[in-house]
């Protein structure tokens, strides 16, 4: 006869493989919604929060290492313009029908109320460099040049207080706009 530690370890690995076999039962069977409309699962948003934090916290104290000035806000307009707007909006305007059927929905970066300008700068590029899985958010570490990615950065980072030419870039249509 079993003792106690041991009918203990068959009820804990049986309860293990009962919970895996429903859980492989429950998603293939279609339980987990992949649809961009559907509502997220319990705990969906906390656990991907928590994921996210976890992996850029390495990053939250670089600095850019360029200057602020008029010329490298213009440039990461232009960056803006031409790869992130078409998410992320233009001041003033409704998202566009892409942002508008993405899950999570891309923040507004320049609305004030999805603003990211008191967030650190090093988490801010860590996102465009590495961007966020299963978000709509791609990496750009391959795609634009580290310059490019801090001056991005640095725009997104003084949306609130942008000079008035790269105020002017960023607020003419996007590329993919309706």
């Amino acid at each position: 006869m079993p003792s106690r530690m041991g009918w203990f370890l068959v009820g804990f690995f049986g309860a293990i493989a009962l919970i895996a076999i429903g859980g492989y039962l429950f998603i293939s069977a279609g339980g987990v919604p992949m649809a961009t409309s559907a509502a997220p699962l319990p705990l969906e948003r906390t656990i991907a929060r928590m994921a996210l934090h976890a992996s850029f916290k390495a990053a939250q104290d670089d600095k850019d290492p360029l200057p602020v000035t008029d010329a490298n806000l213009t440039a990461g307009a232009t960056v803006f313009h031409d790869y992130c707007a078409v998410c992320h909006g233009t001041p003033g305007a409704k998202p566009d029908a892409i942002a508008a059927g993405m899950f999570p929905d891309p923040p507004q970066l320049l609305q004030s109320r999805d603003m990211v300008t008191d967030d650190p700068e090093g988490i801010t590029h860590w996102v465009v460099t590495n961007g966020i899985r299963l978000s709509g958010m791609p990496a750009f570490a391959k795609t634009l040049s580290d310059t490019q990615r801090w001056q991005v950065t640095m725009l997104v980072a003084h949306a609130d207080k942008l000079p008035p030419p790269a105020l002017t870039i960023v607020s003419s249509s996007s590329p993919c706009a309706r």
